[in-house]
């Protein structure tokens, strides 16, 4: 006869009576699916199916049926799962009923959440009941239903996903323009002094001094322009612009060797300057300025639009009085660099006085630093001192993350979103914060808005999906994204080829890295890839060794001597 686990939990309740023997016979028919037990999405789901044979269920039987998940080092921890009861034909009591004739094939589901202590862990089910009016309660010992437990999707890590730096805009060399004009008469190149003495060419000329001198500037360069109006021959024009370069750039030459200024100055001319005339004319109030704009358009040749333009006898009035004259003028423009503390000044004012930095000195001075709770004492400092703006808080809840204070990072990155809600940055450094902390949830609001982020966004979304167990979607997110998430979500898959591939082009391969190539390697009969990964991810992280004991993944390699060689 063939004894399966519910007619012994059920018959032989009975026959107990007779028997000093607490424990039942160990040949029981029993399927676990899946077999080993899965963590999916950080749940473990299992169902339990067995059969009571035809004419073997008492009709006066009643029996309770619990699964039990027992786990740690010597079992002595355990979820206990939701009972079903099973009850004879006669039995008054609520339960399923077995028809003792026909006997049942049934199915018991246990659920629970994942906790990494269960990597070590086994099922099993805990009976009780009575047979008429005999109670058995401790009479039965548990009952084994299976082994192990496959954590392998708990290898998606969230802080496999690299973090989005909100940068500072600190330039050591910023440049600054200055410019003047210099108005001519018509036809005239001579410089009048009402021109040179101008607030505008005193101010450049301070300017050149001072850049010359200070040495937090440097002049980048002088430039001096002549121009003419698009009046009068090319040829005309041509010469009045040279001539008008040549005079303000011997005045300017003059004033910089009295100011002790040793300074190249590059020259340019505008024989007739359209250019000018359009700007003006498109911001002047003159009647029929459009007119004047489409013969602009309509004629390129020099000597046909200045024809057109003064065969419109009404407005050319306005435009001799109005615009020629600004355009009669040479132009200095001063280009100077703005020399910004050296790294060394930086730094030490970053830690012994960090008001006299600007925010994105104080923000650059973090970059300087390698250790990364100097980085974090920085950017308090930079926080304190200009609160309202998002990128210290960022920034420095990637460094609470990475140093494993999730709950410190989500509370700064909280703040950032305060100022900037919608900053896609920091919506992503968000959801990865939220993943690592469970809370799925929030993790897929902040997703949401992390679209333009400068972070691998299609790898967080993964990472997402893998963690909630969806593998399909897992899937399509990662693309060919490198990355050790990625390579889990192959191997649950079992596209082992895949996985080995991604796993090779991880840029930045870690203890996880090697240790995915070796459940690869067992999955494949690989032993040389088992045993070279292992030993590579036990040499970077000694707890990978405690972890493979365990993992069911390596199973038959329980006894092996390489094995406990690597692991021991």
């Amino acid at each position: 006869m063939k004894k399966s686990l519910f007619f012994l939990s059920a018959v032989a309740i009975a026959l107990l009576t007779a028997s000093c023997n607490k424990s039942l016979p160990e040949e029981l028919d029993l399927k676990m699916n899946p077999n080993p037990m899965t963590v999916v999405g950080g749940q473990v789901n299992v169902e339990v199916t067995g059969t009571f044979p035809e004419k073997k269920f008492l009709k006066n039987a009643l029996v309770n049926v619990t699964p039990v998940l027992k786990y740690g080092e010597n079992e002595e921890l355990e979820v206990v799962g939701e009972t079903t009861t099973y009850v004879g034909e006669k039995v008054k009591e609520n339960g399923i009923v077995i028809n003792k004739a026909e006997g049942a094939t049934v199915t018991q589901k246990f659920s629970c959440k994942y906790v990494p202590e269960m990597a070590s862990s086994k099922l099993y089910l805990r009976v009780n009941g009575k047979v008429g009016k005999k109670v058995y309660d401790e009479e039965i010992d548990d009952i084994y239903v299976g082994p192990g437990m496959n954590a392998t999707s708990q290898l998606a890590d969230a802080k496999d996903n690299k973090g989005a730096v909100t940068p500072d805009k600190f330039q050591r060399v910023i440049q600054e323009m200055q410019e003047a004009d210099i108005k001519f008469l018509i036809q005239q190149a001579n410089l009048r002094n009402s021109e040179t003495k101008t607030d505008a060419v005193k101010n450049l000329q301070a300017a050149i001094k001072e850049a010359n001198d200070n040495e937090h500037k440097a002049i980048n360069k002088i430039e001096v322009s002549g121009y003419a109006s698009p009046d009068g021959t090319q040829k005309m024009n041509e010469g009045l612009a040279k001539q008008r370069q040549a005079a303000t750039q011997k005045f300017l030459q003059k004033q910089m060797k009295k100011d002790k200024v040793d300074a190249s100055i590059e020259s340019e001319i505008t024989a007739e300057d359209w250019e000018g005339f359009k700007t003006l004319m498109e911001n002047s109030n003159i009647q029929d300025k459009d007119l004047v704009l489409r013969v602009l358009n309509m004629y390129s040749d020099p000597e046909e639009r200045e024809t057109q333009i003064k065969n419109l006898s009404a407005v050319y009035k306005n435009i001799a009085d109005d615009i020629l004259p600004a355009l009669r003028r040479s132009r200095l423009i001063l280009t100077t660099d703005l020399i910004g503390k050296s790294d060394d000044e930086i730094k030490k004012l970053a830690a012994e006085d960090a008001a006299q930095l600007s925010l994105e000195e104080l923000l650059y001075a973090a970059t300087l630093e390698d250790d990364a709770n100097e980085k974090a004492k920085i950017y308090k400092k930079a926080i304190d001192l200009y609160p309202d703006d998002y990128r210290a808080y960022n920034n420095l809840g990637m460094i609470y993350f990475e140093q494993g204070n999730i709950a410190e990072a989500r509370r700064c990155y909280s703040k950032a979103l305060e100022i900037e809600p919608n900053n896609p940055d920091v919506n992503y450094n968000a959801a990865v914060a939220a993943m690592a902390d469970g809370d799925m949830a929030k993790a897929e609001e902040y997703l949401g808005k992390a679209a333009g982020t400068s972070a691998d966004l299609n790898a967080a979304m993964g990472t997402y999906y893998t963690m909630k167990g969806d593998y399909q979607n897992a899937k399509k997110a990662y693309g060919t994204s490198a990355t050790n998430n990625a390579a889990v979500q192959q191997i649950l898959d079992e596209d082992y080829a895949g996985a080995r591939q991604t796993l090779a082009n991880v840029q930045n391969p870690n203890a996880t890295t090697s240790y995915l190539a070796a459940i690869v390697g067992a999955r494949t009969n690989d032993r040389e890839a088992v045993y070279s990964n292992l030993k590579t991810a036990v040499e970077k992280d000694a707890s990978m060794k405690a972890k493979a004991q365990k993992d069911i993944e390596f199973a038959n390699y329980k006894e092996d001597e390489q094995f406990l060689a690597i692991v021991k």
